[in-house]
């Protein structure tokens, strides 16, 4: 019979610091074994409230195999009304299952777990599609996942010399500003959405429900956006750039801007591939185009980083062992 343990937030947050260069190549193999075929990623689960569109709780089922070989469950909160009371958005828990047996093996606080893997996709594509370093970096909303991205692309190389930091709220804009001039030196200043979307790097990591980026911006060769909240671009942008995607059947869905240029094209012609496939070399973007990269969020990155804090907890006498949690443990 397996063990079922609990591993609290505040250690997740211990296990995950400073070892943001190992999660980047924990997701990097997710994404290859995804690639490859040995996984299960089946669709979202969205529960919705009617008195409370923003607000949705959603499952996300998957199993990895490779060197992970774990089912599991990502049940994540996202209420956007949270931030006004100074609460985060995003509240989680990840359940890894044993393959063999199917038992459920752990239960973990995953927000924390949500925002590394969010944030090691990110840097990986901002690494394998990117060109030279940027000169400037912009990121518009600025929220735990902007600023978790911003720590992940410094620990890939990604240099934050200038960042121009946009958020509705001004008082976020400043707070990620400052925070990213204390910690990391850089000339971070609140900015316009104009100033944002001008830089060479651009990070969309928003609530957007619909896009808000018009159809009129140009997005320049060699500009590299990292389009984390999906939502956030007119469809029509999306026809003249490279679009390298996570997954592409799951990015078509949920009217995500890639989803919505499927439906006013008729088609997938913009499909470029998927990073997996870039980073393998099956696929080579235009360098004569921006790229946009637009990851739906896959469940197999959540295993992948919830299977390498287990084995690290495990390894540090972090875990909180439930040795009574089944009820029966014999059939007879």
């Amino acid at each position: 019979m397996p063990d079922f343990s609990v591993l609290g937030g505040k250690d997740v947050v211990t296990l995950l610091d400073g070892r943001e260069r190992e999660v980047i190549d924990c997701v990097e193999r997710a994404y290859l074994t995804h690639e490859s075929g040995d996984s299960v990623n089946p669709d979202s689960y969205f529960l919705r409230f009617k008195e409370k569109p923003e607000s949705r709780i959603i499952a996300l089922p998957a199993f990895l195999g490779g060197e992970v070989r774990r089912a599991g469950i990502k049940w994540i909160a996202s209420f956007p009304g949270n931030v006004a009371s100074g609460l985060p958005r995003a509240s989680a828990v990840l359940i890894l299952n044993d393959y063999e047996t199917g038992y459920p093996l752990a239960m973990m606080e995953a927000a924390g777990v949500s925002a590394a893997r969010t944030a090691a996709s990110a840097a990986l594509a901002a690494t394998a599609l990117g060109g030279r370093a940027p000169a400037s970096v912009g990121v518009v909303g600025g929220g735990v996942i902007a600023r978790t991205i911003c720590r992940y692309l410094v620990a890939a190389g990604v240099p934050l010399a200038r960042v121009h930091c946009h958020d509705l709220d001004e008082a976020s804009a400043t707070a990620l500003s400052g925070h990213l001039a204390e910690r990391y030196g850089s000339r971070a200043a609140p900015a316009t959405l104009e100033q944002a979307l001008d830089a060479d790097l651009l990070v969309l990591a928003t609530t957007a429900p619909r896009p808000y980026i018009g159809p009129g911006t140009t997005l320049r060769p060699g500009q590299l956006v990292l389009n984390i909240s999906l939502r956030d671009l007119a469809p029509e942008l999306l026809l003249h750039v490279n679009n390298v995607f996570d997954d592409i059947e799951h990015c078509m869905k949920a009217e995500t801007s890639p989803h919505l240029a499927e439906r006013l094209t008729g088609g997938r012609d913009f499909v470029t591939g998927t990073l997996a496939q870039v980073i393998n070399g099956a696929v080579t973007p235009d360098p004569g185009r921006a790229t946009v990269f637009s990851p739906f969020g896959l469940g197999v990155l959540d295993l992948a980083v919830g299977h390498l804090l287990l084995e690290r907890a495990r390894a540090t006498g972090r875990l909180q062992m439930m040795p009574d949690f089944f009820g029966e443990t014999r059939r007879w």
